[in-house]
């Protein structure tokens, strides 16, 4: 009986060991976007708003940013960028008590059509930015990036993702701060 009460407890440890250490977690805390390891460090950049304003890092404590990079809207992207700003719209509303804590943030003109988040502020594109952004001259069309309070891009969205991703994740990140 002993020798049983021994191999189930011990048994079960080992088995929570390998699973821990085999790198295998459960599917409800794994983040949907690409985990920038190491983040890419913004802080020392300062963007500028369209109305030509700087924008600040740090003015707004616990605030979390989405930014859109979508320098490349014109006539024939305009269905695709009209879409991104909707999706990132529901993503913001769907924020809930935390939307003030959520800054949208949208690099290039903005579409003739599309709702206006609350949060939303366009910068300016700039090679500086651009650049320190990871992949962000991709392709496929627009990434979305999540930055933290600080100014670090801590996650990467593909062009074309589930914004249900970008809720999902951001919505765990806003609890945690």
């Amino acid at each position: 009986m002993l020798v049983g009460i021994f191999v189930l407890f011990f048994g079960g440890l080992a088995l929570a060991g390998l699973l821990r250490f085999s790198g295998w977690r459960p599917e409800g805390l794994k983040n949907k976007g690409e985990l920038l390891d190491p983040p890419a460090d913004l802080r020392t950049l300062t963007p500028t708003l369209a109305d030509g304003s700087p924008y600040r890092w740090k003015d707004a404590e616990r605030t979390w940013r989405i930014l859109a990079m979508t320098d490349r809207c014109d006539t024939t992207n305009a269905a695709a960028c009209e879409r991104l700003l909707t999706d990132l719209d529901k993503v913001w509303q769907l924020s809930g008590k935390d939307a003030d804590r959520v800054h949208v943030l949208w690099v290039g003109a903005l579409p003739a059509q599309g709702p206006r988040p609350a949060t939303l502020r366009v910068l300016r594109s700039s090679d500086a930015l651009r650049d320190g952004l990871p992949r962000s001259h991709d392709a496929k069309g627009m990434p979305v990036y999540v930055l933290d309070p600080n100014g670090f891009v801590v996650l990467r969205y593909a062009p074309g993702s589930d914004p249900g991703d970008v809720r999902t994740d951001l919505s765990r990140l806003l609890k945690v701060n």
